[in-house]
């Protein structure tokens, strides 16, 4: 300003060099500098042999997105005649590629959220633990979060199927207790199955879902994880605390359920403690947006339940190429089953069932019916609860034959108690010999002395082996005369009625000589 203000008074290029103690050519470059608008402080900048080649190498790299390399516009430049060396041109490269990516350079609009308004999810890799076979497997991490109150969900699962996301929405949205506007999510061939002109298409039965509870899914823009950054935040944190890894120290996981225990312990922690973009407890914030949420419809959708089967006639139905039994009265229903954790569920309609079956008592409509833990090919699962009349014992031997009158005598003889059906059954197995004939002789000897003592004696008989003539009525005048079946000895290997040999001990000894 000193040189400036020497000009103006003196208008003599050498008199203001003289009162600013400067050359009169630094006078005159201030001077045309003013004069001209530019700056007037400052090195000057000395033209570069690169100069006449700068609007190529801006047309390179606006063509190149910013991302052309700076090698390949050297070799280009050479072919054109530059002379220059590679590092003069990486230097102009580089600053040409600062000021695109300055004019390019994406800005953002804070998010306003309202309550009630927005539902976020994606999926994330998460540990592996042991199968139902022992074998370690890769699990995924379900992340959701309410974009106004940042409650957040994890819920564990074995994949990302559409009955899967579904069912995690199902129980993600129960949770929450209401039902948003929008659901925003990335764009998964289970939720936009292809792209027309930059159009999602969506999947045909997240749109039938999305009706069932009342909400919209939206899908962000293709590539860019900035458009759902709440949920990419979401997923982070989880993976952070939930995988093991060297920075949290967490040891490997047991089973699946330490795994759901881990993902609640996380969401337990993370919604009750303040967030710091929003200063408000997601749990506390939650009970606000509530009111604003729609009402969650009280059946859940049936692609939540899982993939459907048909009960067997054996009442089991194939998931995983593994057996599973279900309750009887649904041979020939549709069942719907999906992977609980460790568990198979089997969910049936039990309004669409043509006869209800005793057990269904007064629950109606969709109910889980069944639920056996998830096995390997080769190791069905079969809940013997479920086959009541099974002629056939828990450990596989064979039931006893339940007798059924076929007749008249028949009805007669099982007509006087269960010591006549258990002396029917012990004696065939015997192979007793005139066994119509000795039945007969018991319904009238129960004509004579009564129903009860007949029958008690033929319940002493069968559990003594007893089955000859004239057996039954031996019993029964014994039972007479106060006797019970207390002191009732069975036939068996481990004792004998023969006589011993011990009184032969001493035979040929010298007392016995004497003798």
């Amino acid at each position: 300003m000193e040189i400036l203000e020497a000009y103006d008074a003196t208008e003599s290029a050498h008199s203001a060099a003289q009162l600013a103690g400067v050359d009169p050519k630094t006078v005159r470059r201030y001077v045309a500098a003013r004069d001209q608008g530019r700056p007037v402080t400052g090195a000057g900048r000395r033209p570069r042999m690169l100069d006449e080649y700068m609007p190529k190498i801006e047309e390179w790299v606006e063509r190149g997105n910013g991302k052309v390399r700076a090698d390949i516009v050297h070799e280009r430049l050479v072919a054109m005649g530059f002379t220059g060396t590679e590092r003069t041109t990486r230097r102009a490269v580089a600053q040409v590629k600062a000021a695109w990516r300055a004019g390019h350079q994406r800005t953002y609009r804070p998010w306003i959220t309202e309550p009630g308004l927005w539902l976020q999810f994606d999926w994330g890799e998460g540990p592996k633990v042991p199968g139902p076979d022992g074998v370690l497997r890769s699990t995924l991490l379900f992340c959701a979060w309410l974009a106004w109150s940042r409650f957040r969900v994890v819920i564990p699962a074995w994949d990302q199927k559409l009955p899967t996301l579904i069912a995690c929405l199902d129980a993600t949205l129960r949770r929450v207790g209401g039902v948003p506007t929008y659901v925003l999510t990335d764009n998964a061939k289970t939720v936009s199955v292809d792209h027309v002109a930059g159009v999602p298409v969506r999947h045909p039965q997240i749109v039938q879902a999305a009706r069932h509870y009342g909400t919209q899914v939206h899908t962000c823009v293709p590539f860019d994880p900035e458009s759902k950054g709440g949920t990419e935040s979401t997923v982070r944190l989880a993976k952070a605390d939930v995988v093991p890894t060297e920075a949290n120290l967490r040891e490997q996981y047991g089973s699946f359920a330490e795994l759901e225990a881990a993902c609640e312990q996380f969401c337990a922690k993370v919604n009750s403690r303040k967030h710091r973009e929003s200063a408000r407890v997601p749990n506390e914030a939650l009970a606000q947006e509530r009111r604003r949420l729609h009402v969650l419809p009280t059946a859940p959708h049936t692609m939540a339940l899982g993939q459907t089967r048909t009960v067997g006639t054996d009442q089991t139905i194939r998931f995983g190429s593994v057996r599973y039994s279900t309750p009887p009265g649904l041979v020939g229903a549709e069942v719907w089953v999906r992977a609980d954790g460790m568990d198979l569920v089997i969910v049936a309609d039990l309004d669409r069932l043509p006869v209800a079956p005793d057990w269904v008592a007064d629950r109606r409509g969709l109910c889980e019916v069944a639920r056996h833990h998830l096995s390997t090919p080769g190791t069905p699962r079969i809940d013997l609860g479920h086959y009541p009349n099974h002629p056939q014992e828990p450990d596989g031997a064979p039931r006893p034959p339940r007798p059924k009158a076929r007749s008249q005598a028949e009805k007669e003889f099982l007509a006087l108690g269960d010591g006549a059906q258990s002396w029917l059954i012990e004696a065939s197995a015997a192979g007793t010999s005139r066994i119509r004939a000795k039945m007969v002789d018991a319904v009238e000897l129960a004509a004579l002395v009564g129903a009860d003592d007949v029958d008690e004696a033929l319940g002493i008989a069968a559990a003594a082996g007893r089955f000859a003539d004239g057996d039954v009525a031996a019993i029964v005048r014994h039972l007479a005369t106060g006797a019970t079946g207390a002191d009732l000895v069975i036939a068996d290997e481990a004792h004998s009625a023969q006589p011993g040999t011990g009184a032969w001990a001493g035979f040929g000894t010298r007392k016995d000589t004497a003798r």
